[in-house]
């Protein structure tokens, strides 16, 4: 099977994109669509999504995972089987979806870290003092002026500056629209109040700029340019785990001492999903209408939910690919990572041999973005997770000199197990919540007020110090001018009924004894 791929944030934006294909009747073969705000079931009733009922009945995915189809399919008024959630899993809701590490977090250049004598952050604000040095240092280090402590890209851009976000997630906050809501349901905030914690990020990159350690490329290059430079050893923290860790993490490097590793921020509180036993139905996959093969897609999609399936379509840090190549069973019924996999995983441009396709490794990853089932979940095949650095044997053998020194000095063996020991983690129960449909004008008046955030955002980051206070005032008067208020008030109700889900789910299913 060979895959076209029309992703939004490379084809004019998401809603550009939904809009043209949709007025053109066909969405594609295989869709990956959101369900929110009953966008997923316009798509059903337009006839622009193939009801599956007959071909699926007797796959695998239903008789392993038939609950939580069901379940996703109660987003669509029309009875019948037309879409599958992502991230399916067997564990408690209160259980952290990411067993290593989180989805966010601040990673950093943890040689240069150490080369400045671990200095204590204690706030946000200390970890900006510590990446200036850190910029300095590499720059001295190895001769290069083009080395920064921050790259900010746009391509991820929605409801509000994405990077802005992640400082956001390093207090236990996520967004659900314009609100920033706290993963224990402590705590709602807009995101334009000047004492939220989005403005408090906004100011953090600002003073971040004014000091010099802000690429300038960052207005204008997508994620592709971004990672680039991580690859390549110009940037020296990441907001999420698969990205300097992974993007950066050649073995030799590593042995080196040099990459990245999660910073002790001490008063962070890192938001974690938790667990999804419904699966997560904001994000399904499905079959279009008018494909030519419809049950070439069907067992595709049962393919992608089989435990073959779940080790192929892993990304970086995620599963751990063939059987025989990266991996295979130990003499002492284990598995663990081949020669190969060592120096390929996560996604390292290594040569893959001739009769596995040839090629560079990187390159052949799945670009599906759509995690079936939890890569936490036991892997038949293995007798451990999917995800290869869950295993005993990875543990055992990430002894290089990068990962033995960060475990000296932070007494962990891995992130998840230092933040939770040091109460840094704040789990938001897993549910099948998604937002319900809305009023056609609250939607309108929603793109408006996304524009002038986001477009405020940037213009806030990149402004001259004395000039934010100002500017930032001036947004909030153009989007409360534009009828943010009442989407506000939309948003937050979604947030607390979210909430509630989440806090039945943990109630449905609990912690096994």
């Amino acid at each position: 099977m060979e895959l076209n791929i029309i992703a939004p944030n490379v084809a004019g934006g998401g809603d550009t994109l939904f809009q043209t294909r949709s007025a053109a009747g066909s969405l594609g073969d295989l869709i990956i669509a959101t369900t929110a705000n009953g966008k997923f079931d316009d798509l059903v009733d337009a006839g622009l999504v193939l009801d599956c009922t007959e071909m699926v009945r007797d796959k695998a995915v239903m008789r392993n995972y038939g609950d939580a189809v069901a379940r996703a399919n109660e987003l669509v008024e029309k009875d019948g089987i037309y879409c599958f959630p992502n991230s399916i899993s067997t564990q408690a809701a209160t259980e952290a979806a990411d067993w290593a590490a989180p989805t966010f977090g601040p990673y950093v250049r943890w040689d240069y870290y150490k080369a400045l004598g671990y200095p204590a952050m204690h706030s946000l604000e200390d970890f900006l003092d510590v990446l200036e040095d850190m910029q300095k240092l590499a720059r001295e280090e190895e001769g290069c002026e083009d080395i920064y402590a921050l790259s900010l890209f746009n391509t991820w851009d929605d409801n509000m500056m994405n990077n802005a976000k992640q400082l956001a997630c390093m207090y236990g906050y996520d967004e659900q629209g314009f609100v920033l809501a706290k993963a224990d349901g402590s705590d709602y905030q807009s995101v334009i109040d000047g004492d939220s914690m989005y403005v408090r990020a906004l100011r953090f990159l600002n003073e971040a700029n004014a000091r010099g350690l802000v690429d300038p490329d960052s207005v204008m290059q997508n994620y592709d340019m971004w990672t680039s430079k991580y690859r390549s050893g110009k940037v020296l923290y990441a907001p999420w785990p698969w990205v300097g860790p992974g993007l950066y993490g050649r073995a030799e490097y590593k042995a080196a001492g040099k990459g990245f590793m999660l910073a002790p921020v001490m008063d962070m509180q890192i938001f974690a999903f938790g667990c999804c036993p419904e699966g997560d139905a904001t994000r399904v996959i499905a079959v279009g209408a008018d494909t030519e093969d419809p049950q070439r897609l069907v067992d595709f999609i049962d393919w992608l939910y089989s435990p073959e399936g779940v080790e192929m379509n892993g990304q970086t840090n995620g599963t751990q690919g063939p059987e025989g190549l990266t991996w295979e069973i130990g003499k002492d019924g284990r598995p663990v990572l081949t020669e190969f996999g060592r120096k390929a995983l996560p996604d390292n441009m290594v040569d893959v041999p001739e009769e596995y396709g040839g090629g560079k490794w990187g390159s052949g990853l799945s670009y599906l973005n759509f995690k079936t089932v939890n890569q936490e979940e036991i892997d038949p095949n293995a007798g451990e997770p999917y995800n290869y650095l869950c295993w005993e044997t990875t543990i055992e053998n990430s002894s290089s000199a990068l990962e033995a020194d960060w475990r000296e000095q932070m007494k962990a063996q891995t992130v998840m197990e230092y933040l939770k020991k040091n109460g840094m983690l704040l789990i938001a129960p897993g549910s099948g919540y998604s937002t319900p449909r809305e009023d056609a004008n609250i939607t309108t008046i929603r793109s408006r007020c996304k524009t002038a955030v986001v477009d405020g955002s940037w213009e806030l980051v990149f402004a001259p110090a004395e000039d934010f206070d100002r500017l930032l005032q001036e947004m909030q008067t153009t989007v409360r001018g534009l009828g943010y208020d009442d989407v506000y008030a939309v948003e937050l109700k979604n947030a607390r009924d979210q909430n509630e889900a989440r806090k039945d789910s943990a109630k449905r299913f609990p912690e096994k004894e």
